[in-house]
């Protein structure tokens, strides 16, 4: 009996474990899945020159992942982007949020080949992300590097940093 009761308790282990896993996936990846929608200068191959009949399906969602960094005077947030160029970045601060929108075109290949396998993702994308103090849209700064977009918001109350007070037990 005690075999089946240790049995029990390791799979119930294993299930809140993956559980737990699941949800801590869940909650880092929300807001990565972005949807790509394809649009006429896409310029995306037709189903007849691809191989692969799954790819071209699912082209229309992709990770773009990003982090956001807070310091007492600023909000930096980058998102991986590659592929693109500057140009194709559209930035907007609207209210307490960031908006990033973009168009990623497919790049044709010369040659007579067929293309076997398509798994990025190409169209017009809108990435948010909720800012956690008030910027100065006006001042903001974005740099665009190795298919890494940077914007750089200055806050518009900055704070000081907290004076460090001994308090003495009496």
């Amino acid at each position: 009996m005690k075999t089946f009761d240790d049995l029990r308790q390791g799979v119930a282990s294993w299930r809140d474990s993956l559980a737990d896993g699941w949800e801590r996936l869940r909650r880092s990846a929300a807001g990565t899945l972005t949807r790509f929608r394809p649009g006429g200068k896409t310029d995306l191959p037709a189903r007849h020159e691809s191989d692969d009949d799954n790819s071209l399906a699912g082209m229309g969602w992709a990770l773009l992942g990003g982090d956001v960094f807070e310091d007492q005077r600023r909000i930096v947030v980058r998102l991986e982007a590659p592929g693109l160029e500057k140009q194709d970045f559209d930035i907007q601060v609207m209210h307490d949020t960031l908006v990033v929108s973009g168009d990623k075109r497919f790049e044709r290949e010369e040659g007579d080949g067929r293309w076997r396998l398509v798994q990025c993702a190409y169209g017009s994308f809108q990435r948010r992300f909720d800012l956690p103090a008030p910027v100065q849209a006006d001042h903001a700064k974005a740099t665009y590097r190795n298919g890494v977009l940077r914007i750089e918001l200055r806050k518009l109350h900055p704070q000081a940093p907290a004076a460090v007070r001994t308090i003495p037990v009496h």
